[in-house]
């Protein structure tokens, strides 16, 4: 809820009943378990009250809440008696059924359309299709409570909104079915009991929804605040940690979407407050979040605020009902979210593919990088993305340096650092012209494949390049012989290839390939040239083969491979071209927030892996948001560690005494005569 006397304040107070909100969403009349403010008098065990549970139809995996009337289709009810039951307010078109005992009796297609029966016994009644839109049973209860036998079932979800008018809205917003909501009222005293009541409704998750007040000076009126931890006033904290999931769809509809704490306090907020509560590092405040959050226990828990005012747009002023209108339409529009972040609760296991993440040549350029920043200060220059991975790019650039496409964007005389990919001679004579100071942070690996080109070609051979069009590495080879060495990419092209001496062709490899991918071409190559030759030692680095064998090995046991890595990141394609060939669903994500809650609904096993060039943060961060959809197990699989490490370039090893960086060599690359 707002801080404020927003738009929709409820008044409501003890004793009152709340209207229900219509289906989808359920807002159940006050009693001692669904109160808008929970009641104080003893329950009565003869009149104990009943959550408003309503059962699924057809082909739903468990009994859901608010499912539209369902016909009961072909029922034999043989030889029955009820004896003394009263079914009170009920209306059976065209049925009349009295306190009668009926021997056999078939009704072919009756529709319930809202039955409450509090207590009945039945003596040896076969019921095997029977659906009914709102009849609530004991043993109905039991189903609702999950007693399944183990078997797989959406999320029950429970969303708790603070005034009659965020409630109202909540309901309209494409809620599941079965969603039970409570309002609490306003304020942490009325939230704490009704904590009580989301207790008793056994949830499997818990949201609370509705307007508050921004405190981070980005967070403006409209945007939504979800919760990464919820802090009350007494210092409590209650981590929500599968934020960056919910965040994600959140943002997929178009939202702008803050992930960091919310702050629960006593009262309204104002001025100095709200500057001491900013101080905090809390970028939002409500009054009722933290008593929700604790009283939910250990199922997953959300807290989505919508902003309707800010310290420059505070309270009292006239467009307050505007901004809060606004609040409740955006609030119309969290049910499809939330409802994915609920069907993908539930107990999972995670396999981390080991190798994953960096490998040497990574660590070696992105070391380059900081060092020259260390030897040269800002800005140093870097050629294309240093390696391709958005979040390392985004780091140094951060610290200073200054990525560019070209050379000609570089100033005279300034310090440029090559990246891990390699480069032509052609971009060496044009740094030489341009009298820049190189880093050379290519791969060891990649330069291999460069001087192997060097030396094909210096023999009369031509060489063929396995690997992919536009990338930097294949570009940077194909430069040191241009017109003596050709590109293929597929098996389908090799018939097309033309060469000017069948006997003296060689194959060489982009570092970066599928092993797969890369074994088909080659068994076309030598179908066609029988005396083709290779390298003498394999292209594919190390790195790009662990990581392939390690995601392979995860496959085989996972529904669901994810792999972090940016989209230009060749290696971290491949590993998801790999899971998607041994017949598992797997998908590339940059970060945690690019992970749709549609791909984990009813995923009990998640297999992740890393591209070479994705720091391993980036991994932790998966792994702990995938914890806050519920119990996770997190195991290894590994095809063993590596070792490898790479030297620096020499002109960025420190001199004892001497920290001036040594003139750079121009490797022999560039010398090669085309």
């Amino acid at each position: 809820m707002n801080t404020s006397a927003s738009p929709g304040g409820d008044g409501t107070v003890a004793g009152e009943h709340p209207t229900p909100v219509a289906v989808p969403a359920v807002i159940p009349a006050q009693d001692t378990l669904s109160p808008s403010v929970p009641s104080r008098a003893p329950a009565d065990p003869s009149r104990a009250p009943v959550l408003p549970f309503r059962t699924p139809a057809a082909g739903a995996r468990r009994p859901t809440a608010a499912a539209a009337p369902v016909a009961a289709t072909s029922t034999t009810i043989p030889a029955v008696t009820i004896p003394a039951v009263t079914i009170p307010a009920v209306t059976i078109p065209a049925v009349t059924i009295p306190a009668v005992t009926i021997p056999a009796v078939t009704i072919p297609a009756v529709t319930i359309p809202a039955v409450t029966i509090p207590a009945v016994t039945t003596q040896a009644v076969t019921t095997p299709a029977v659906t009914s839109s709102a009849a609530t049973t004991p043993a109905a209860a039991s189903a609702v409570a999950g007693t399944s036998g183990g078997a797989s079932r959406p999320g029950r979800l429970v969303v708790a909104t603070a005034l009659r008018f965020e409630a109202m809205a909540a309901g309209r917003s494409g809620l599941p079915s079965d969603t039970i909501m409570i309002r609490t009222g306003m304020g942490p005293d009325k939230a704490r009991q009704a904590a009580r009541v989301v207790r008793e409704a056994r949830p499997d998750a818990v949201a609370i929804v509705g307007l508050s007040g921004g405190l981070a000076p980005g967070v403006k009126p409209g945007h939504i605040v979800v919760a990464q931890e919820v802090r009350s006033s007494d210092g409590t904290v209650t981590p929500c940690a599968s934020a960056p999931l919910l965040a994600g769809d959140l943002r997929r509809l178009g939202f702008t979407v803050h992930i960091g704490p919310i702050i629960t306090v006593p009262r309204v907020a104002h001025g100095s407050e709200r500057t001491r509560l900013a101080a905090t590092g809390a970028i939002a405040v409500d009054m009722e979040s933290a008593p929700i959050a604790e009283g939910s226990g250990d199922v997953p828990f959300a807290a989505v605020r919508v902003i309707v005012d800010t310290m420059d747009e505070p309270l009292g002023r006239l467009d307050l009902v505007r901004r809060g209108v606004r609040g409740l339409l955006t609030m119309s529009r969290l049910g499809t979210p939330l409802a994915a972040w609920a069907a993908a609760v539930g107990r999972r296991t995670v396999l981390l593919a080991e190798p994953r993440a960096f490998c040497a040549g990574v660590e070696r350029a992105i070391e380059v990088v900081e060092r020259a920043l260390d030897l040269h200060g800002a800005p140093v220059y870097v050629r294309k993305q240093i390696v391709h991975n958005s979040h390392v790019v985004a780091d140094l650039a951060a610290r200073g340096a200054v990525f560019v496409e070209e050379l000609d964007e570089v100033p005279a005389g300034a310090t440029v650092v090559f990246s891990a990919h390699g480069v032509a001679p052609a971009v060496w004579d044009q740094a030489d012209g341009r009298e820049l100071s190189v880093i050379d942070a290519t791969c060891p690996l990649v330069e291999k494949v460069h001087a192997e080109a060097r030396r094909f070609t210096a023999r009369g051979d031509t060489v063929l390049l396995i690997g992919h069009a536009g990338h930097e590495e294949v570009d940077g080879t194909l430069g040191e012989s241009p017109g003596r060495i050709q590109l293929v990419q597929s098996p389908a092209e090799v018939a097309d290839l033309e060469v000017g001496d069948p006997e003296r062709v060689t194959y060489l490899m982009q570092t970066t390939l599928a092993l797969d991918e890369a074994s088909e071409i080659v068994d076309a190559l030598r179908e066609r040239f029988p005396a083709i030759v290779g390298p003498g030692s394999a292209d594919i680095c190390y790195a790009t083969s662990n990581r392939q064998s390690a995601v392979r090995k995860v496959a085989q046991e996972a529904q669901l491979v994810l792999v972090v890595g940016s989209a230009n990141s060749a290696n971290s394609v491949r590993l998801v071209e790999v899971s998607n060939r041994d017949g598992v669903s797997s998908h590339l994500v940059e970060n945690v927030g690019d992970v749709r809650l549609s791909w984990l609904a009813g995923v009990e096993t998640v297999g992740i892996s890393a591209g070479a060039s994705a720091p391993p943060a980036l991994v932790e961060e998966l792994t702990a948001a995938l914890s806050g959809l519920g119990p996770t197990d997190v195991t290894v699989r590994s095809v063993g560690q590596e070792s490898i490490s790479f030297h620096l370039p020499k002109e960025l090893r420190r001199v004892a005494g001497n920290s001036s960086p040594a003139p750079l060599s121009r490797p022999a690359a560039s010398r090669a005569t085309s």
